[in-house]
């Protein structure tokens, strides 16, 4: 776990996060859009609900955000676009309010400290979601943070919330994706089998030639 300093104390030791699928969609469609082939990432506001530990993520927003790469500590989040954005969401849906804040990281930067410092003006105890857009591997590519308190009261920690989910429709998609692989690995054996078959190097065995129709 990474170690953090703020000013805050969190209220409520966050659980469990949803994000629904069109959250996503949006951030992924918003960074595609505004920084592709770039060395930026997309930072934006993140809204919904929470109860008893759970904070459910509905909707978002990206906020024109600048960094230096060559000094975290020099970086600015627009923030007056920021409660422009809240307000005009706020008279559409007034159930949903500001639970945390979205990266495209893809990992956290040591600046994510002060920009998570922010949001306990509109949360107590805000969420970090980092997407990797660009991911290596198949699966659901987001990582989520909260700060907790600990026993000295001064240093918190920025750790992972176990068990984040993804809304059950993208646990299944996860699912279907984690059998697919297994499809995958299963799909190349057997081509390296027949290739090996065709080249002289293994005798063509009936048997296991049924068993592949089957």
């Amino acid at each position: 776990m990474d170690v953090i300093k703020t000013q805050q104390i969190s209220s409520r030791p966050i659980e469990k996060v949803i994000v629904h699928p069109l959250v996503l969609l949006s951030i992924v469609d918003n960074y595609n859009r505004v920084a592709k082939d770039t060395r930026k990432r997309v930072v934006g506001v993140l809204l919904g609900s929470s109860f008893k530990g759970a904070v459910d993520v509905t909707n978002s927003y990206a906020v024109p955000f600048e960094e230096d790469d060559k000094d975290p500590s020099i970086w600015f989040l627009d923030h007056n676009y920021h409660e422009s954005m809240f307000s005009m969401f706020k008279r559409i849906n007034a159930r949903e309010h500001v639970v945390g804040w979205y990266s495209t990281g893809p990992k956290l930067r040591e600046n994510d400290l002060d920009i998570h410092g922010l949001l306990n003006d509109y949360v107590s105890n805000p969420v970090l979601v980092i997407i990797d857009v660009q991911p290596v591997e198949l699966g659901i590519p987001t990582k989520t943070y909260c700060a907790v308190e600990e026993e000295r009261g001064v240093e918190h920690l920025l750790r992972d919330v176990k068990d984040a989910s993804i809304s059950t429709l993208a646990t299944e998609v996860s699912g279907k994706l984690t059998v697919l692989k297994g499809l995958d690995a299963r799909l190349r054996e057997i081509r390296s089998y027949l290739d090996l078959v065709m080249d002289g190097k293994l005798p063509l065995n009936h048997e296991i030639l049924y068993y592949l129709l089957v």
